[in-house]
């Protein structure tokens, strides 16, 4: 992962679950309580009445459906990879 100042604060579980994020092909069994905790600890995240999540890191900002299931699906990883690799994470 890039070596932003954040990344060092971040622990082997959110470590992990960005590397899930990052990794080809993508992987499909990142549980979406590891995400919304990697992005509460990089960014911050409020949930709505509604159910929909606003996520901020840095400048970006965006706004996810939690999935069904624990899982999230492919188009939320691709969705992430921009937003991180926007907000300065990524892979190495």
């Amino acid at each position: 992962m890039s070596s932003s100042p954040e990344s060092q604060h971040l622990d082997n579980h959110h470590r992990n679950t960005l590397h899930e994020i990052f990794q080809h092909p993508t992987s499909r069994n990142i549980e979406w309580h590891a995400v919304t905790s990697l992005l509460d600890t990089v960014g911050t995240v409020t949930v709505h009445h509604d159910g929909k999540v606003t996520v901020t890191v840095g400048s970006e900002k965006a706004i996810f459906d939690p999935p069904a299931g624990k899982d999230i699906d492919a188009q939320m990883v691709v969705d992430l990879r921009h937003m991180l690799a926007k907000a300065g994470y990524g892979p190495s």
